[in-house]
């Protein structure tokens, strides 16, 4: 079957399916914007201590990681309709047992199966299968567009999600962690209930079209009979590595950084990380722009490059207002090449691959990123920290990962959009 070569508004270019899928992230974001905020606050009411509640994360982590391998190589076989609502109510179970139990290994066991997150990041199972449905959604003329909806739309929600939780926190009936994980549960709801409306289109397809072949170099051919190929594991370990280095440059290391090396207090701070997260999402509406005029690879690698360039130069600013102003500036073009990269995956790989290469691309920065914030604190002592050691390196593999990229991938012809 041809990938369909949909004509009209952006709104029936999205199609029913990337409707569902949009409306059902965003749900689920809302959910983690809401309950990021509280998670921690909530734990130490219940007396749980910092390293208890560092390993409740560390095994939500842990469960992501372990459920996006499952259905990055299983989704297309088990049915990805089924494998989302599947999802969906682990996610449920899990905001129903940490709004009503305190107990600790309960919480444990929740956080492994219901993709709890400590920020909006939807670094989660559902993230690879929704990115297949939507890359066969519409042609590849509108498909930078469409991941443009779906992640602006996610952090926009993520966002709301955080005004949420203050209202929570306002208000003086229920604890607020526990409305907040209600509330996520009831979320959880909401994304079954539409996941459960898409139809068989979302599907995989069983055969591949002459024009649905991989577009890879010869030399990178499938041979028939493997699952994950090799050119897939390959572009995984490229994203992993930017995940690394965008994890040393994380808000909370920033937050330390600029705490210690300016002097900046927490109205500043709050002020700066509100602007910070505002930005990026303003101007990933650019990307289908960029994609269209220069092609994926350049939308995915020219802002990424300035952005990692400009990273370097903060630790060099004399000033707190030189420091946040280059910040500012790099956060602004540091996720234009976010629906770019997730576009750029859909074109490289034929429709039988895109799960499985959705999945272990998104499972291999989930690891990365974990450890970022791990090498950075390592950093953050002595002449290290003052030089910010943590952003100078993160640039450092930033643009490796940019020209790595370019060299592998510069000679591959995509269709751009």
């Amino acid at each position: 079957m041809a990938e369909p070569q949909v004509s009209g508004t952006f709104w029936s270019e999205l199609g029913r399916n990337g409707r569902l899928v949009v409306a059902a992230r965003a749900l689920r974001t809302f959910g983690y914007g809401t309950t990021s905020v509280l998670l921690a606050e909530m734990l130490t009411q219940d007396g749980d201590t910092p390293w208890q509640a560092g390993l409740l994360l560390a095994v939500a982590a842990a469960g992501s990681v372990a459920a996006s391998l499952a259905l990055g190589l299983f989704a297309d076989a088990w049915g990805r309709r089924r494998v989302l609502m599947a999802c969906g109510c682990l996610m449920a179970v899990a905001g129903v047992l940490f709004a009503v139990s305190e107990s600790y290994p309960v919480l444990i066991a929740a956080a492994f199966v219901g993709t709890i997150s400590p920020s909006t990041n939807d670094n989660t199972p559902f993230s690879g299968v929704e990115q297949a449905i939507l890359a066969q959604t519409c042609g590849p003329s509108c498909r930078t567009r469409v991941f443009t909806c779906y992640n602006v739309t996610a952090m926009a929600a993520g966002a709301l999600g955080g005004l949420a939780a203050a209202g929570l926190g306002a208000q003086p009936w229920v604890s607020a962690g526990d409305a907040a994980f209600a509330l996520y549960a009831v979320l959880a709801i909401g994304t079954v209930l539409l996941f459960a409306r898409l139809t068989p289109d979302a599907e995989a397809r069983p055969a591949a079209s002459p024009a649905d072949r991989p577009k890879v170099p010869a030399a990178e051919a499938t041979p028939p009979g493997v699952r994950v190929p090799g050119h897939i594991r390959r572009l995984a370990g490229l994203f992993a590595l930017d995940a690394f280095a965008g994890g040393l440059a994380v808000q909370a290391v920033l937050a330390w950084w600029f705490a210690h090396r300016y002097g900046a207090g927490t109205p500043q701070l709050g002020m700066m990380f509100f602007a910070a997260n505002l930005l990026p999402a303003l101007a990933q509406l650019t990307a289908p722009l960029l994609a269209a005029r220069r092609g994926l690879l350049a939308a995915m690698l020219l802002p990424h490059a300035a952005a990692n360039v400009l990273l370097a130069c903060v630790p060099l600013a004399p000033t707190l207002g030189g420091a946040v102003t280059l910040l500012l500036l790099r956060q602004t073009l540091s996720k234009i090449d976010v629906p770019a990269r997730q576009a750029f995956t859909a074109a490289v790989f034929a429709p039988q691959h895109r799960t499985a290469a959705a999945s272990m691309t998104s499972l291999a920065r989930s690891v990365a990123v974990a450890a970022g914030p791990l090498a950075a604190t390592a950093m953050l002592t002595g002449p290290l920290a003052v030089l910010g050691a943590p952003l100078l390196l993160g640039a450092a593999l930033g643009l490796g990962y940019d020209i790595t990229v370019w060299r592998s991938y510069r000679t591959v012809h995509l269709t751009t959009g």
